[in-house]
């Protein structure tokens, strides 16, 4: 039998709700502008409880490092009437994942 996987999420309910309020929150009161903190919250929040073979990851994005790209996607998407929004998820994507280490080896670039 195969040795039990060392991954794993060690989250919780309450802290998911939690941060999903915040996140949602921080979103709609400010009409989606402010929509890079409240990804950055919930990023976060899953990052720092996955463990992958017996590492854990974390999230060092900052909001105001995704802002930019934040604004650029509103921009462009309203430019192009919506068009350049299909590519807004992949770009959101590439931004999580370039900002996603091993608890270990975060920072020693």
């Amino acid at each position: 039998m195969a040795e039990e996987s060392k991954s794993y999420f060690d989250g919780g309910l309450g802290g998911l709700i939690g941060k999903s309020i915040l996140a949602f929150l921080v979103t709609v009161f400010t009409l989606g502008i402010c929509y890079p903190w409240g990804l950055c919250i919930m990023e976060k929040w899953y990052t720092n409880h996955t463990v992958i073979n017996g590492k854990r990851l974390r999230f060092d994005g900052t909001a105001t490092g995704l802002f930019g790209t934040w604004i650029k996607i509103i921009l462009l998407s309203l430019i192009t009437l919506g068009i350049y929004s299909l590519w807004a998820g992949i770009a959101i994507k590439k931004w999580k994942v370039k900002h996603t280490v091993f608890e270990d080896t975060a920072g020693q670039e």
